[in-house]
């Protein structure tokens, strides 16, 4: 089907670029300075079976912040690229992941209207030297730029590790669902005013 799209963004803070397939297998390869993100990445990648190549450069020298919030505005911009008119897509897709204790769900329309309801509260403040409040960041970016309606919601939980990646992989797993061709609606896209 083609879905795939490369973005790239460049500002005084941040220079990203990223590419994407829909229709992939899963690989990666990420160089962002923010080892953690990339492994976070890389469940989306995985369990979405979708493809990404991405690359960034950002004022790690300051903090993540900068970094991890425009990485989620350019893989929105690809996304939404990417998935094009949504003609015969699924449009809706949700996933409930489990990592021994911890358990995420992601409820996810593709709907072109941003939304993010992020109910997630972590353990601790800090994996590694990853900031979680940087999450939201990340998925507010994501959002803002894909057009998608996204809830977020950790059901428990005790270790922090655990719970960022119940959500990412309920993620890739929901935007999975969400893009897979919906064989009955044909070419039609699936909203009654006939756009998304």
């Amino acid at each position: 089907m083609g879905r795939s799209a490369s973005i790239e963004r460049n500002t005084l803070e941040t220079q990203i670029k990223v590419s994407i397939d829909l229709d992939g297998t899963g690989a990666s390869r990420m160089d962002t300075g923010v080892p953690f993100l990339e492994h976070m990445l890389d469940q989306i990648a995985r369990h979405g079976l979708i493809d990404l190549d991405i690359v960034a450069k950002g004022d790690l020298h300051i903090d993540a912040h900068h970094t991890v919030e425009d990485l989620g505005i350019t893989l929105g911009q690809a996304f939404a690229k990417a998935v094009g008119d949504k003609k015969g897509v699924r449009r809706y897709g949700h996933a409930y992941v489990p990592l021994d204790e911890a358990l995420s769900r992601v409820v996810l329309d593709l709907s072109g209207r941003p939304g993010l309801v992020f109910d997630v509260t972590f353990t601790r403040g800090m994996i590694g030297g990853f900031d979680v409040d940087l999450f939201h960041e990340f998925f507010q970016g994501f959002v803002n730029h894909a057009g998608v309606t996204l809830h977020v919601d950790n059901l428990r939980g005790s270790n922090a590790h655990h719970q960022a990646e119940t959500v990412f992989k309920a993620f890739g797993r929901a935007l999975r669902m969400a893009i897979e061709p919906d064989q009955r609606l044909g070419d039609l896209i699936p909203s009654t005013k006939g756009s998304l």
